[in-house]
């Protein structure tokens, strides 16, 4: 999508939470690029109720450059909905979102931007390489893995959410309202045109990462649980296996009563598999019915803002905003 005049050509929208020690340098990283590739852009600092004196440098930042803009969550919402509304609240043609830390690399935000007026509606960042310990290598792999095996839709190994989305795709996804955006799945989901870039991921500038076990543990649950709606339905061919092993199991039963031995013990272990059987069907029956309830009721606030810096009159918080993604 081409911007008219006077329209932002790229958003930037950096999710932060205690980067005191990033953010500053982010911003001025991000806007040596984006002048060098685009004709105007914005970044938009989303706070997720940072402890630190993150918000501080965010006043200060807006303070010096009015094409900075800040917003500040009223509490932490996490790593899926405070980023994924931060991008809905961006007007340029397109979107980038990014980490604060460096381990998205700003250089490149060229080879992306390259990649998008070339046709692709959406384009993302793959990690070739990660240093990180064989445990969690492991864990990603099977992670992956199970996506593959159960998700909805086809997952991109090494795709983090590092990448640019275009102003039809962004407005495409606002529109879904779901309560738990897993992002990088939606964006595969929607069928918009994909182009991928790889890249070695380097190591974060300074701090501490957030993102301990728990934390990605809790990401990639929920992530599982809004891209593999289907995992709702396993009961049921679980339940059509072991119905399935009712009947040698009942043959057996028969055979050994008719042979004059004990069937108790097989009549038992019969009995229990058919009640089991008849257990996780009623468990799929009602998983469905989860999930097509899940399916209508997709109408929460993502965030409730504090206060936002810097945005146009137009795009100042009215109150309706702290309740939808987009108006």
């Amino acid at each position: 999508m081409t911007p008219g005049d006077g329209a932002i050509e790229l958003s930037f929208v950096i999710p932060c939470f205690n980067e005191e020690e990033n953010v500053g340098a982010i911003c001025t990283a991000v806007t040596a690029e984006a002048e060098r590739h685009v004709r105007s852009h914005e970044i938009i600092l989303i706070d997720n109720d940072s402890t630190d004196n993150t918000r501080a440098l965010m006043r200060d930042l807006c303070a010096g450059d009015p094409r900075i803009r800040a917003i500040f969550n009223n509490r932490n919402y996490g790593q899926m909905r405070s980023p994924t509304y931060g991008i809905y609240q961006a007007e340029g043609a397109a979107v980038i979102g990014m980490g604060a830390d460096f381990q998205d690399p700003p250089a490149m935000i060229g080879a992306l931007v390259e990649q998008w007026r070339a046709g692709a509606q959406v384009v993302l960042g793959q990690r070739r390489s990660e240093r990180a310990s064989p445990l969690l290598r492991m864990a990603r792999g099977l992670g992956y893995g199970f996506l593959r095996r159960y998700g909805d839709y086809p997952v991109i190994p090494g795709a983090t959410g590092f990448g640019l989305f275009d102003r039809e795709v962004v407005d495409a996804l606002a529109a879904w309202n779901e309560p738990e955006p897993f992002f990088r799945g939606m964006v595969v989901e929607s069928g918009f045109r994909i182009a991928v870039v790889p890249f070695d991921r380097p190591e974060r500038a300074a701090g501490e990462t957030k993102n301990g076990f728990a934390t990605l543990f809790s990401f990639a649950l929920s992530g599982l649980a809004g891209s593999a709606k289907s995992l709702l339905r396993l009961p049921i061919p679980l339940a059509f296996l072991a119905a399935a092993a009712v009947i040698p199991l009942s043959a057996g039963t028969i055979v050994t009563a008719i042979g004059g031995g004990s069937a108790w013990p097989l009549f038992g272990m019969t009995l229990a598999t058919a009640m089991f059987a008849v257990l996780l069907l009623f468990l799929g029956l009602i998983g469905e019915q989860v999930r097509m309830l899940a399916e209508r009721s997709r109408n929460v606030p993502l965030v409730i803002e504090r206060e936002r810096l810097n945005f146009p009159q137009d795009r100042a918080r009215p109150a309706e905003r702290t309740l939808v993604r987009r108006p």
